[in-house]
């Protein structure tokens, strides 16, 4: 019966062990958390529903005060074009201290786009597959950096469209 036992707990730890390895891996020293990610998307998505913005609003908020345009692809796509006065800061570069350097300020105004906003469909704006589109990976890590004045431009539009004012470095 003993023996029974045993194997039952050996085998309910397994288990246990198996299932917490699966929800939240221990093996990057609690450096990636997973669980921690998908609350903060839930925090963000409410949140980010009331900053989306038209063409219109983004480009009359894009010239006010303490604001910053902020593209956040990578350099190459920003050199070959971006809005006119948008900062260039790749998501992948993202960290506290590269983020406080190009933003400076944690109040400022931030507004975003990304290549899903552009109907073109051509260099250096090729969209991304919808549920993967850099403008809501880069809304959730500003927020969970601390900016909360960010903004996202909510339209598709062309780039070719003179109002977009998109220029080459």
């Amino acid at each position: 019966m003993r023996a029974v036992l045993l194997a039952l707990a050996v085998g309910f730890v397994s288990a246990s062990a198996l299932a917490q390895e699966k929800t939240e891996p221990n093996n990057t020293g609690g450096q990636v958390n997973y669980s921690a990610f998908r609350n903060l998307t839930d925090e963000v998505e409410a949140y980010r529903a009331d900053r989306l913005v038209s063409h219109a609003e983004f480009e009359r908020m894009a010239r006010e005060r303490n604001t910053i345009v902020l593209d956040a692809r990578s350099a190459d796509a920003y050199a070959q074009g971006h809005i006119a006065g948008a900062i260039n800061l790749p998501f992948t570069d993202f960290t506290d201290a590269s983020l406080r350097e190009a933003l400076r300020d944690p109040n400022v105004r931030i507004l975003i786009y990304c290549n899903n906003n552009f109907s073109n469909n051509a260099q250096p704006v090729i969209l991304k597959r919808v549920e993967l589109a850099l403008n809501i990976q880069t809304f959730i890590n500003l927020y969970g950096y601390g900016y909360r004045n960010v903004y996202e431009l909510g339209d598709v539009v062309d780039f070719n469209d003179a109002t977009v004012r998109w220029t080459q470095s």
